[in-house]
């Protein structure tokens, strides 16, 4: 099954003109959601799980971004920003069973490269409506996705 993710945001990076490929506006247009569909990126990503994405920001190494399939540029996918080589990124996905990365279609340009995921909200899933519960969902749904230098290093000694 091919991944996919679903962008939402203020204004879709397709729809603007001339390929500029980032949102326009002031400071809140830069941000947007994303819909995780697959589970290249688990355990740090779900399917089901939101992201809130930022656009033009500067991408480093571990990083999850969200970019364009270089092979199928309608389709988004979101990896973990590895390390810079010639031509662009090299990408990796979390979940090691699942190639659909670098090892498969090489480095991506920058050009691809569309967001950088700055925030994670899992969805609830089967809890109850108690207080307590609530406030257990919250406290582990919410997280801030930040680049994980020791995550990058161990995927480029494999």
């Amino acid at each position: 099954m091919p991944e996919r993710v679903d962008e939402r945001g203020p204004e879709r990076e397709r729809e603007l003109p001339g390929g500029a490929g980032r949102p326009r506006g002031g400071p809140l247009r830069a941000f947007g959601l994303a819909e995780v569909y697959n589970p290249s990126m688990v355990p740090t990503l779900q399917p089901g799980d939101q992201l809130v994405v930022q656009y033009g920001v500067a991408v480093r190494p571990g990083d999850v971004v969200v970019l364009r399939h270089p092979f199928r540029q309608d389709l988004l996918i979101v990896k973990r920003a590895v390390e810079r080589r010639d031509g662009g990124w090299w990408v990796r996905g979390d979940n090691p069973y699942v190639e659909n990365d670098s090892r498969e279609f090489g480095t991506v340009p920058d050009e691809l490269v569309i967001a950088r995921a700055r925030l994670r909200v899992r969805p609830p899933r089967g809890i109850q409506r108690s207080p307590g519960a609530v406030l257990s969902w919250a406290f582990s749904a919410v997280r801030l996705l930040r680049a994980d230098r020791s995550l990058s290093r161990r995927l480029r000694a494999r």
